[in-house]
């Protein structure tokens, strides 16, 4: 094609003639667009639709790409949800904030299939609720029918989170939990507890067991006869001695046996002359109202003469005992009968009726001595239980570990309270009268009890006192312990208000308290043994031995006890104690050493422990091993000395038990020991809590740590060495 410009020309003649060409195109174009104007704008508006529509259909196809992928991504999520749900233990269902079904895992009711089979997958709560509390499989508390469970189960649902506990048949449980989510949506958990319900229950069972064989060899170590018997009026216990003194087999005194078969028992064996006071018996255990103790005799067909004492139990049960008392009977009707004779047969009969009491004399010493020696018995097992949960990692106690420190101390109170009722009785108690400011008692029991008073929003006040009064501290503090102990124990709302004022020559400390009253009539018996105005509590709060030992400590101490006391309106008990004549200098107080673990492995310390029990010396040995102690354990003197001869060491500190099985004083051992190396620290420990053997070691300048040994009194004489 031949070119319409000349390019061999001059530049500028080529640029002019493009001109002219373009202007003769531009004229040709506007003389066209006259007769086909129309058909133009509509090409353009087409050509400019077009790149819309391709415009849009590209951001359709790329919005339709990110659609599909969070499709695929959402699919992935729900699924990764369903496995997670799926894969752990539990039965899950997740409601709504309109309380419907969402989902649920496949363990979810699985041990109701009933409900599992009915269960729609958009039923709301209410009808999840009431097809459970229909279902063949749970088993709904004693005395609640399936619409009172439903309606308590839906009421628990108000709560935002909640946890209970649901049996089911053949001896399964499910933990429950719900938890209300931020958006208004409801979780529940169904947690197979099995396993830990059954763990708890035979742990319980062996406890029991245990106490009852403990009980059981109690009373048989017994001389009378025990019969108890429970609120039904079935015997649940005795001793060896029961079928002896009614003259029955064995065989036919067993577990449940009726109270009226034993009443009939007893109207054949001793005869119609004793129906009086069988009659009084039956009258007495019939009665519903509080009932003091009842005594009686019983005189069998062949003479033997009985002295039966019952007494009422917090449970409304009830204990018999039988006491023979034919050779005390038998000497007083001689003692009668010798006012009639020659005085050769008054001398003869007076001799005999001393013979009576002194085996009475020797009988009650007895009694005494072995209440003592059990109760040393029983605190050697318990001083080693306590030192074993000392033992026990901090990251491991639990609520049951927890439970049974409180339980082991709740018993060591009660047998420190009956050895104390025994050794009161028996006026054994050993008082040590002195002068000391009744400050020193009452500061320390308003530190105790400042702290129980207030976890029960109770506002304990005092009124402090400078007197200085004439008793003996311990037994006065143990007075006063009982006395603030009962004011917090029997008071819901309110305070308790402690003072001393003068009374003469007398210091009348005063316990008041806003709390339920004692009634007039039952104003009489409080300070019997084993009465307790509360029938339900149970016996970790006591046995009713605390006024008890008040009203006779006062008598031993010869202070007067005088109680004051509305029925829903409070109490006052006032204790007077006579103020001293003599001045006394107050000594600055002995500040307490803090307890430091670290510091006491630092120091490696070497112990010799001589102790004859064998529990009790594995768990001390466990207890200050511990804590970093290494510890040499003997169990007699002898072997003590070959010990640390073999050994060529000097221990530290000694810790020596005061009963030996070779015979050996622990106090006698100790000192031939410091004798030699005087720069041993050492303690003496025992269950024996006589004023005898505390003088022993204050004469030996020795300190006495008392049984259940208490591991913070342990910690602070190691950590006290050397300094």
């Amino acid at each position: 094609m031949n070119s319409l410009i000349d390019t061999s020309r001059p530049l500028a003649e080529q640029n002019s003639k493009l001109l002219k060409i373009i202007q003769a195109l531009m004229d040709r174009v506007e003389q066209d667009t006259g007769s086909n104007a129309a058909a133009y704008a509509q090409f353009e508006r087409a050509v400019l639709l077009e790149d819309q529509v391709r415009a849009r259909t590209s951001e359709l196809e790329e919005a339709l790409s990110l659609l599909n992928s969070s499709n695929v991504n959402l699919e992935a999520a729900r699924s990764d949800m369903f496995n997670a749900i799926e894969a752990i233990e539990e039965g899950f269902a997740l409601f709504n904030d309109q309380n419907t079904l969402v989902m649920t895992n496949s363990r979810f009711c699985s041990a109701l299939p009933d409900v599992k089979a009915e269960l729609a997958s958009d039923a709301t709560l209410e009808e999840f609720v009431a097809l459970v509390a229909k279902s063949n499989h749970i088993v709904l508390p004693p005395d609640t029918t399936s619409e009172e469970w439903a309606v308590n189960r839906l009421a628990l649902h108000e709560n935002a989170h909640t946890v209970f506990n649901v049996a089911i048949a053949n001896d399964l449980w499910w933990q429950v939990s719900s938890h209300r989510t931020d958006d208004g949506s409801t979780v529940i958990m169904q947690t197979d507890v099995t396993d830990i319900i059954r763990t708890e229950r035979l742990e319980r069972d062996k406890l029991l067991d245990d106490q009852a064989r403990m009980i059981k060899a109690t009373l048989d170590h017994l001389n009378q006869a025990v019969a108890i018997f429970d609120s039904d009026l079935r015997l649940i216990g005795w001793n060896q001695s029961l079928s002896s003194f009614l003259s029955l087999s064995r065989k036919r005194i067993t577990m449940g046996s009726s109270f009226s078969g034993m009443v009939t028992t007893l109207q054949s064996s001793f005869g119609p002359e004793n129906r009086a006071s069988l009659m009084m018996l039956e009258a007495w255990v019939a009665k519903t109202t509080k009932k003091r103790a009842l005594s009686f005799e019983l005189t069998s067909k062949g003479g033997q003469i009985l002295d039966a004492f019952v007494r009422s139990m917090p449970d409304n049960g009830f204990v018999i005992s039988l006491s023979d008392v034919s050779a005390e009977r038998t000497a007083a009707r001689l003692l009668e009968k010798s006012n009639e004779t020659l005085e050769l047969r008054v001398s003869e009969r007076t001799w005999e009726l001393q013979e009576a009491l002194d085996s009475a004399k020797r009988a009650n010493a007895s009694k005494t001595r072995f209440v003592a020696a059990a109760s040393h018995d029983l605190l050697q097992p318990l001083s080693a239980a306590k030192l074993y949960l000392a033992a026990i990692d901090g990251d491991k106690n639990t609520e049951t570990v927890n439970k049974a420190e409180e339980a082991l101390i709740s018993v060591e109170g009660i047998i420190e309270d009956l050895l104390e009722i025994s050794k009161l009785d028996s006026g054994v108690a050993s008082l040590e009268l002195c002068d000391f400011p009744i400050s020193t008692i009452m500061d320390s029991l308003i530190n105790d009890f400042s702290t129980i008073a207030a976890q029960q929003n109770l506002e304990l006040r005092y009124v402090p006192s400078d007197l200085v009064v004439h008793s003996d501290p311990s037994y006065l503090r143990r007075i006063l312990q009982n006395l603030i102990s009962n004011a917090i124990r029997y008071t819901d709302t309110g305070k308790i208000l402690i003072g001393v004022r003068r009374n003469g020559g007398s210091a009348r400390i005063e316990v008041w308290d806003t709390g339920r009253g004692i009634s007039e009539s039952d104003q009489t018996i409080i300070f019997d043994e084993f009465q307790r105005l509360e029938a339900k509590a149970s016996a970790s709060e006591g046995m009713g031995l605390g006024l008890a030992i008040v009203e006779r400590a006062c008598q031993q101490l010869n202070h007067q006890i005088q109680v004051w006391s509305v029925l829903g309106t409070g109490s006052g008990f006032f204790v007077n104690v006579p103020i001293s004549r003599n001045k006394f200098t107050k000594t600055a107080p002995i500040e307490p050493m803090q307890s430091d673990f670290k510091s006491l492995r630092d120091r490696n310390l070497i112990v010799l422990l001589v102790e004859n029990d064998a529990l009790l010396r594995r768990a001390m040995t466990t207890v200050l091993e511990k804590w970093g102690v290494t510890v040499l354990g003997a169990d007699t003197s002898k072997m003590s000395y070959d010990l640390i001869n073999e050994l060529g060491i000097i221990p530290d500190a000694m810790i020596v038990d005061y009963q030996l099985d070779d015979g050996g004083d622990g106090v006698v051992l100790a000192r031939q020991m410091l004798a030699e190396n005087p720069q041993i620290a050492t303690r003496i420990i025992s269950a024996n809590r006589s004023a005898e053997l505390r003088q022993k070691c204050r004469d030996a300048g020795l300190e006495l740590l008392l049984k259940p040994v208490d591991p913070q009194r342990l910690i602070d004489f190691l950590l006290g060495i050397g300094n």
